[in-house]
């Protein structure tokens, strides 16, 4: 069950969207004709197996099409499209990306991974600002980076630190803190409290609600967590082989199943509550 497109309103608009990422040469298809769109002020949760599609869609609206490194991949729009903020992926040169980058916030599956080692905290926080613009006033930077590092509930004192000093929960945090650095109206957040404590919840909680403040606000997140989306007011899309197969309300989606995968899944959700 989807909703029609309606371009001129949504932050988020995918319509009849089919990619595939290519690995080594080899293509393996990961979405097939898949539409949805969020609307300002909503919140939509992505929810299905692994392997299913969930991350390539979250890296496609993100703009992140070339995974670098070990088991690393390109993913290609192959049919269809999205927009992101009025911006077409399918034909995403790097001025583009460049303006999406800068008012979408992407948070990966490993972003508390993601973080440069070798770099403190506050390194890491500054780095999108001044790869944007080096001669940005060095003591703005920080002031900005103690904003964001406060909405998200860390102390100062991680500033001067190195991501391999500070717990995993707090490299999470400080990994939402660095996406939020320049003021993003669409969030992209991909498992962003898989396997971490319930206070990281609580950030994600609370950040988006912030962010839900302005209204031209979208926000689209990859999570199993049924009371995050809840308490969100969320809307979910079950994603099952590339597919959607179920859209809606939480309760209606799972509470009258019109796919052998969405009756499975709500079954197990239901026992990990």
């Amino acid at each position: 069950m989807t909703r029609a497109p309606e371009q001129d309103t949504a932050p988020i608009v995918v319509h009849d969207l089919a990619a595939e990422y290519v690995t080594k040469g080899r293509k393996t298809n990961a979405l097939r004709g898949v539409t949805f769109e969020v609307k300002a002020g909503e919140v939509l949760g992505v929810l299905g197996e692994s392997g299913g599609g969930k991350s390539t869609l979250a890296r496609i609206l993100a703009g992140e099409l070339r995974r670098k490194g070990p088991g690393g991949y390109d993913i290609r729009i192959s049919g269809g499209d999205a927009e992101v903020g009025g911006i077409a992926l399918r034909t995403l040169s790097q001025r583009k990306r460049n303006k999406l980058t800068f008012h979408t916030a992407y948070l990966a599956q490993d972003a508390s991974d993601r973080l440069e080692r070798g770099a403190t905290i506050l390194d890491v926080l500054q780095q999108p600002i001044l790869e944007r613009d080096k001669r940005f006033d060095r003591e703005a930077a920080r002031t900005r980076a103690l904003q964001v590092l406060d909405s998200v509930g860390l102390p100062f004192s991680v500033l001067e630190k190195y991501p391999y000093e500070i717990s995993e929960g707090q490299r999470q945090r400080a990994a939402i803190a660095r996406s939020l650095i320049l003021g993003p109206n669409v969030l992209i957040a991909d498992e962003p409290t898989s396997g971490i404590d319930v206070t990281v919840r609580d950030t994600v909680l609370s950040v988006v609600r912030r962010l839900r403040e302005d209204p031209a606000f979208a926000a689209l997140i990859v999570t199993h967590d049924l009371a995050v989306l809840r308490q969100l007011g969320a809307h979910v899309a079950v994603l099952h082989d590339g597919v959607i197969v179920g859209y809606g309300d939480i309760d209606e989606v799972f509470g009258s199943p019109t796919h052998p995968y969405v009756a499975k899944l709500g079954r197990a959700l239901a026992l990990e509550q």
